[in-house]
């Protein structure tokens, strides 16, 4: 029998705060942590950190939102309920969102799936000292070794740098070079730090998706920049896809579910995803319909009179009108379709879709 945890996941929304206080999470933290989602939320997350990694945890955490990044991961130890299980070597993806950060957490452990993360991250970063097998470099990385100096006569052209015209960064919705984002957080006195000088940053609404219905349906969002969280909650997240665009999302959406999946079968974390699509803040109704029989006719009994009972079917088709009716009187002065990108990622009891405005 495998002695090791399977690679579960969770959801977490931490604040702008300097003890990055828990806002939301979803309930597969028990089996990673031990914890009860009640017992964490509004408490401080960065105590549960590793004692010697603490201090570059939360120059990590000023950094990210500072800098507003997006899509990164970090390995780092955080503390299991249970004290004879410890600390808990963990991968936790981050993306600012206006003002929160959101991401996951997941048990590391190396192998395929370590790699698909961290092929699709855009900044990694490495604090735990005996996790350097969790490092992931690409060709255009800078060498960790110092090269040594090359005769003139040997100099050839110089390559495309981020300084240059020429430089496109590979990393979506950011301006940074992977070399740059993979850059480790130099060790720097925390206390320095001003969390009160931290100011809103990008426009991304982050929503929280039930990964095992068909259409996805919304449970959480973070704003009401996209949409109004009262006409969202409990819709399938393709009411708000423009038709044209509906089979390729759920493509995408198909396909980090297919990522998420652990060594032992069970639904998991298994990278990012980018794409561009048009959101319809309006939304429409993307659900199929099932054509309703027709009348049974009687051959007996003339005069009889048959009253059937209101159906389950009826009545769901007379509250959807009745909430489509709503909607659409609601969403007259709603934006109209605007086209966004989108960061997706799926984990052990949600997906996550990470939504701004995308420039033409």
């Amino acid at each position: 029998m495998d002695p090791s945890p399977p690679c579960l996941s969770f959801i977490g929304i931490v604040d702008f705060s300097q003890e990055a206080k828990w806002i939301y999470m979803t309930p597969s933290v028990t089996d990673l942590l031990g914890y009860e989602p009640n017992e964490l939320i509004g408490k401080p997350s960065l105590p549960l950190v590793h004692p010697d990694e603490y201090p570059r945890v939360k120059q990590l955490h000023y950094d990210t939102i500072q800098l507003d990044k997006a899509a990164c991961l970090v390995y780092l130890r955080m503390r299991h309920k249970d004290p004879y299980k410890g600390y808990i070597l963990c991968g936790i993806s981050r993306t600012v969102v206006h003002n929160v950060l959101v991401g996951s957490v997941s048990f590391a452990q190396p192998g395929a799936k370590a790699l698909q993360n961290a092929s699709t991250a855009t900044e990694i970063t490495v604090l735990t000292p005996n996790a350097t097998n969790f490092e992931f470099r690409r060709w255009n990385d800078p060498s960790p070794i110092a090269l040594d100096p090359m005769p003139p006569s040997m100099n050839s052209p110089a390559s495309p740098t981020p300084s240059s015209p020429t430089w496109v960064p590979s990393s979506p919705g950011s301006s940074r070079s992977d070399s740059q984002d993979r850059s480790p957080t130099p060790d720097r006195d925390p206390g320095h730090l001003n969390f009160d000088n931290l100011t809103f940053q990008s426009y991304r609404t982050a929503f929280i998706l039930n990964r095992f219905s068909v259409n996805c349906t919304i449970e959480y969002c973070t704003n009401d920049f996209f949409l109004r969280t009262m006409d969202a909650i409990g819709r399938p997240f393709f009411d708000f896809v423009i038709k044209k665009d509906e089979d390729v999302v759920r493509s995408w959406i198909d396909c980090v579910k297919g990522w998420g999946v652990n060594e032992r079968g069970q639904p998991s974390d298994g990278g990012f995803g980018f794409g561009k699509f048009t959101l319809i803040p309006k939304g429409r109704d993307s659900t199929e319909r099932v054509p309703e029989p027709s009348p049974t006719r009687h051959r007996h009994g003339s005069n009889s009179i048959s009253r059937a009972r209101p159906t389950r079917a009826h009545v769901s088709r007379a509250e959807r009108l009745v909430e489509q009716h709503r909607v659409d009187q609601s969403s007259r002065e709603s934006p109209m379709p605007m086209l966004v990108d989108a960061i997706f990622s799926a984990h052990s009891d949600g997906l996550m879709v990470i939504l701004r405005r995308a420039t033409p």
